[in-house]
């Protein structure tokens, strides 16, 4: 069962929670730009796909508000290759 993603604008983050614990993707809106900076899934929650959970309701946010993306985070960034569908929410550098 894929895990209920929760966005939390007031941490600027989206979150899931299991076992007790709560992994996370972080961000920093700036302007028309997500930054997401930091994706943290504790140890006892790792290997089951979480981290991509969060990584695409955090994508498919962006994409509905219309945001760019700068993936800080390299698991955001490895997501991004890996999903090519999500290159176009890219911000060019600069």
């Amino acid at each position: 069962m894929e895990p209920v993603v929760v966005h939390r604008p007031e941490m600027q983050a989206f979150v899931t929670t299991a076992a007790a614990t709560t992994a996370v993707c972080a961000y920093r809106r700036q302007g028309d730009t997500l930054v997401l900076h930091h994706t943290e899934v504790p140890p006892a929650l790792q290997g089951q796909g979480i981290a991509a959970v969060l990584v695409k309701a955090a994508l498919d946010w962006a994409r509905a508000e219309r945001l760019q993306v700068r993936p800080v985070c390299s698991y955001v960034a490895a997501y991004m290759r890996r999903h090519p569908e999500t290159l176009d929410l890219l911000k060019p550098p600069g």
